[in-house]
């Protein structure tokens, strides 16, 4: 019959060495941790800004677009701003 070797504990700590990892709980949700999330929201944004730009860019051409947005915006408005001469108006 085999018998089970009885756990010394000793009355000292554990040691813990200075040099090894430093675990500590980590808060998270679903897994996903606050620097996972700032991330994935900066990398969205990147791209949430590439995306308008390039709505904005092909959609320049359009003069609903451009009087509506786009004379709207400070320093490049009075870039899309068409005015025609009296003398080029059919009417």
């Amino acid at each position: 019959m085999v018998f089970q070797t009885p756990i010394r504990r000793s009355n000292y700590p554990a040691y813990k060495s200075p040099y090894g990892p430093k675990y500590h709980y980590q808060p998270n949700v679903a897994g996903w941790t606050i620097k996972q999330f700032a991330g994935l929201g900066f990398k969205a944004g990147a791209f949430g800004g590439v995306a308008l730009f390039a709505v904005f860019y092909y959609a320049s051409g359009i003069p609903r677009v451009q009087r509506d947005i786009l004379q709207k915006i400070p320093f490049i408005g009075n870039y899309f701003v068409k005015e025609i001469p009296a003398s080029d108006n059919p009417f």
